[in-house]
């Protein structure tokens, strides 16, 4: 997105501009999973003005036009597509509407009927569920609902929890649709213990198992919540600081104990062996580097004035960056090893984004795999090079070294301070010159007061 209303899409293996949009006042825009389409949303002069469009990206073609009174970070994009680009729905007043993603000039095929719905989150692999927030209203307490994708399976919500003092949610699918972790906000604490607010995480799967609370063992908020890549586990910060932060199963048992300190921010890798646990935005930036399979810790460092982070595709390599509006100074990157050595820096006057190049985690092997790789690759060479046999190679004995006078500490630095000063040896060489001469001199002392001692008994 440019400075003049222009969008452009390039093609990332050949880095060549396919399309360009020149959209006026365009106020966000993103591509579907698959970059089939593109979805922009512009300010509306007038309300019969269409400002949410989706295009073809190739093409350049709009194919669905739809007015939009306004967009927010919950709301957007407003068109939300699963992985594969099978299914495709919309967020509108007291319903959720389905389309034909391969054919959107179907228009809206059919509707599922929610009323006072807030927010959506679909499942993206696969696509076959949907969860639902109703806000809190007149009493009637806030909930969220998880209804199927087929339109004959969604008379009935398959799960479902409410809870009151809710204000906002967050909802976030595993690998699979078969969990959903819900993150309930609400902005006024009533018991005071916290100026931003209380938060619950709750857990709903779609067959039915479970619905209720994760058993969080520290008061305070939720700050961050992430799956894992397969589905099967995930990661939670919470608590008041020092935050406490532990990995639990589906079935919301503890795993791991990732311990407690500065930190609100828990990213886990696309291979999920390594966990990042760090502390952004407000926190001095802290970070500690897990291998999950391993169970321990194997790094921490840190990264000062960080906005954003994520790991690689392949899972190795971990990049924070600096970000404008944000922060106007010292606006730059990093990437660390999965162990939390800096491996790059760059710095920049002006960074507004910083993002990896997408690539399925699935074209790239395990790490284990590759340090094996590596260490038969050595053993390899060894085998091959023509390595002589101890028989057949004598050395002679070393001569032993005489161990050298102990120096103290202080004479060392001095030696090395003269030999700075007046370079070479001629320090320690001149040192002794004036060493003997005094020697020589205390000696001919001693001689002559002895010389007196005598000669004053004689005359006595």
């Amino acid at each position: 997105m440019k400075s003049n209303s222009t969008i452009s899409i390039y093609d990332c293996r050949s880095f060549t501009e396919i399309r360009a949009f020149e959209i006026p006042s365009v106020l966000a825009a993103t591509l579907s999973p698959c970059g089939t389409y593109l979805q922009t949303f512009q300010k509306a002069s007038t309300p019969q003005e269409k400002n949410l469009v989706l295009w073809e990206a190739v093409t350049g073609n709009p194919v669905y036009y739809q007015f939009q009174k306004n967009m927010s970070k919950t709301t957007w994009p407003s068109i939300q597509f699963s992985a594969d680009e099978a299914v495709a729905c919309r967020l509108a007043t007291n319903e959720i509407q389905f389309f034909d993603a391969k054919d959107f000039s179907k228009g809206i095929v059919y509707r599922l009927r929610i009323p006072g719905v807030a927010a959506m989150e679909l499942s993206k692999s696969p696509g076959s569920h949907i969860a639902a927030f109703v806000a809190e209203s007149k009493g009637i307490p806030a909930s969220v609902q998880v209804f199927s994708c087929d339109k004959d399976s969604q008379a009935q919500p398959v799960a479902r929890r409410s809870f009151f003092r809710c204000s906002t949610v967050q909802l976030h699918w595993n690998f699979g649709a078969t969990g959903l972790l819900a993150v309930a906000q609400s902005d006024v604490d009533k018991t005071n213990q916290s100026y931003y607010g209380e938060s619950k995480l709750n857990y709903l799967t779609t067959d039915g198992t479970h619905e209720g609370l994760v058993p969080l063992r520290k008061e305070g908020p939720v700050h961050d919540v992430q799956w894992s890549a397969s589905g099967s586990e995930f990661a939670v910060v919470y608590g008041f600081m020092p935050a406490k932060a532990t990995v639990f199963d589906k079935k919301c048992n503890p795993l791991l104990e990732l311990g407690t300190g500065p930190y609100n921010t828990i990213r886990w890798n696309p291979k999920g062996k390594f966990i990042c646990l760090a502390g952004f935005g407000n926190l001095p930036g802290d970070m500690a580097f897990w291998d999950y399979s391993e169970k321990k810790l194997i790094g921490t460092t840190k990264a000062e004035c960080s906005v954003t982070s994520e790991w690689s595709p392949d899972g190795c390599y971990f990049m924070t960056a600096t970000t404008a509006p944000r922060l106007q100074i010292d606006n730059g990157i990093k990437i660390f090893h999965h162990n939390g050595s800096l491996y790059f820096k760059k710095m920049f006057d002006r960074l507004y984004q910083a993002e990896w190049r997408p690539e399925a985690p699935e074209k790239f092997g395990e790490m284990t795999e590759l340090v094996k790789s590596v260490e038969t690759l050595k053993i390899g060479e060894t085998k091959q090079g023509s390595k002589p046999s101890q028989s057949s190679v004598k050395t002679a004995p070393m001569p032993a070294q005489k161990p050298a006078a102990y120096r103290p500490p202080h004479a060392k630095s001095a030696a090395a301070v003269q030999a700075e000063l007046f370079g070479g040896g001629g320090p320690s060489e001149e040192m002794s010159k004036n060493a003997s001469r005094n020697k020589k001199r205390r000696e001919k002392q001693r001689e002559k007061k002895a010389a007196e001692g005598s000669s004053a008994s004689n005359g006595t």
